[in-house]
């Protein structure tokens, strides 16, 4: 670093620019012709470096700082009124706020730089790390607080973090009192807009299928006459839906993978990993019996339920672990849906003829679900408060006992004693939901409530089942009106969906969540360097070399 006095006005300015390797060369033959320079007439600029600097190309950036007004000059020579003096701003990580490309750090927020969430390849992290040429302090310095930010991007959020910063019915909106690392007054790019809850509607529309082909096929509807052809046609709604679902969130996996992560670690959306094969094994058994045989082929079994074993094993060895994401501290109602998976992959499983398999997923079903049901019913003094806006997921709860009782009855061909267990546990949850209408209302439309219509429906097709085990009058009528329920909300949630997609545009807002910082940040929070005042050249360098060996402490101890 080159210290020189220059004098603008009555303030005493030190030029911080960086000295190259290249130039200390120079500057050693420039310090033998120092006599003749000064035997010029002009004898105010006869210092060694403005010799240096008329060799040297124009800089781009040209900084002075005030050493005691803290007052800077920028760019000087092209500015119109030389004396035009800029007041620094007073961050001391950037040397007066600035950030990437020149810019400080709000004007770069604000103009969204979204390419830190963007998917960077390995041969691409390594050759960003070698400098292609040499640059200034400034431009060093910059190009730190952009690695520092994308290493802000790449590090997980601490779960209890998504409680504390985010609130909303799947934890999707940000509090008034938190920051994020992205514009919240610009439209994002799509795909940053586009969440995994998505696959929400595949869940309730191949659910719908199911049941239409339980309605067609039951013995108990049959004086309704309901054609196969309904079954058919919402059995393809939901092959389009699913389709160009899953096919719009493999281009957000190939071009914003950090923001993918950035969904796992979310403590209600990594149980949504699960849903795209669980909506793959409702569409194999609600299939139409004229496009499906009789015995579906074991290998449709083992794609579609491989995916769910193994994030089974990740998920379920987090809560058994007893680290930073325990079931006391991110269980939701959500995660009932990585247990429903293997009650449906028991179902499916029965289906193709593998029966032993079966049980094996509907013994690991039901006792992570007693876990599930305990930690959420009791609510632990450790576990992390559920925001009072998380209620309509809250219909979970009656989806999984639903769910193991039709896995059972299709394991063991009747619908005994521990399958209408299951049955009732879930149609008591049922009805002390439907008493509490309070409880799902003041929230504006999102693809969240697209959670209603899946326990709903699992429910609608258990009390069928039931009543071909029971027949009368009452279980009859009961099947009718939650069929009619669960019907008439998921039409209005489809159209719904579509008036906010296609007409008013308001389907996919900017997905705050996975914009969240990873500690929280206090707005009045003082800033790192302190208001100039007199000092000397060498005591200004002093206090820059201490506060960049600070810098390294922090971080030393942030690996630790």
């Amino acid at each position: 670093m080159n210290v020189g006095s220059n004098s603008v006005g009555n303030n005493h300015l030190v030029d911080i620019n960086e000295v190259l390797h290249e130039e200390e060369e120079d500057y050693n033959e420039e310090n033998s012709n120092i006599s003749t320079i000064a035997d010029k007439p002009d004898t105010r600029f006869n210092r060694p470096t403005k010799n240096r600097e008329i060799k040297r190309p124009p800089r781009k950036f040209s900084r002075q700082v005030s050493l005691e007004t803290g007052f800077s000059v920028l760019n000087g020579e092209t500015s119109k009124d030389k004396n035009e003096r800029k007041i620094l701003g007073r961050s001391g990580k950037s040397f007066g706020g600035f950030g990437v490309n020149g810019t400080t750090g709000i004007e770069a927020r604000n103009k969204g730089d979204f390419n830190m969430f963007r998917t960077k390849s390995t041969i691409a992290r390594q050759s960003s790390k070698i400098p292609l040429r040499k640059e200034s302090g400034i431009e060093l310095q910059n190009n730190n607080v952009k690695e520092g930010l994308n290493d802000h991007v790449k590090k997980s959020v601490p779960a209890g973090r998504y409680f504390d910063a985010l609130t909303g019915p799947e934890l999707d909106q940000v509090k008034d009192s938190e920051d994020i690392l992205l514009p919240k007054d610009e439209k994002w790019p799509f795909l940053l807009r586009f969440p995994i809850g998505c696959f929400g509607i595949c869940l309730g529309l191949s659910s719908q299928a199911i049941l239409w082909r339980s309605l067609a096929l039951s013995p108990v509807t049959k004086f309704l006459h309901v054609p196969l052809f309904i079954n058919f046609a919402v059995w393809l709604l939901a092959v389009g839906v699913l389709v160009a679902v899953f096919i719009t969130y493999m281009f957000k996996c190939a071009l914003y993978f950090e923001a993918i992560k950035r969904e796992y670690f979310h403590p209600v959306r990594v149980n949504f990993f699960c849903a795209p094969w669980i909506v793959c094994m409702f569409l194999a058994i609600g299939a139409p019996p004229k496009t499906a045989p009789g015995t579906l082929h074991p290998a449709i079994w083992c794609v579609f339920m491989a995916p769910i074993f193994f994030l089974n094993l990740k998920i379920y060895g987090q809560w058994l672990s007893g680290g930073k994401r325990r079931l006391c501290k991110v269980a939701n109602p959500s995660s009932h849906l990585s247990v429903i998976g293997n009650f449906v992959g028991a179902i499916l499983a029965a289906k193709v003829g593998w029966k032993e398999p079966g049980k094996f997923l509907w013994s690991i079903g039901f006792a992570h679900y007693l876990v599930v049901f305990v930690t959420l019913y009791q609510r632990l003094p450790t576990s992390e408060a559920l925001p009072k806006e998380l209620h309509p997921v809250y219909s979970m709860f009656i989806a999984t006992p639903a769910a193991a009782s039709l896995a059972w009855g299709a394991i063991y061909d009747e619908f005994d004693g521990l399958a209408r267990t299951c049955y009732f546990i879930s149609l008591f949850l049922y009805l002390s939901l439907v008493v509490r209408p309070n409880f799902f209302t003041g929230f504006k439309f999102s693809v969240a409530w697209w959670s209603y219509t899946f326990p709903m429906t699992t429910v609608s097709i258990a009390t069928i089942k039931y009543a071909e085990e029971a027949p009368s009058f009452i279980t009859k009528a009961l099947a009718l009106a939650l069929s009619f329920m669960s019907t008439t909300m998921v039409c209005i949630l489809f159209v719904s969906t579509l008036l906010h997609a296609f007409v008013w545009k308001t389907l996919f807002p900017n997905d705050l969540a996975i914009a969240i910082t990873k500690k929280r940040y206090s707005k009045d929070k003082k800033p790192l360097m302190k208001r100039w005042t007199k000092h000397s050249p060498l005591s200004f360098v002093t206090s820059i070399g201490k506060h960049n060996s600070g810098d390294k402490e922090c971080a030393s101890e942030e690996e630790k």
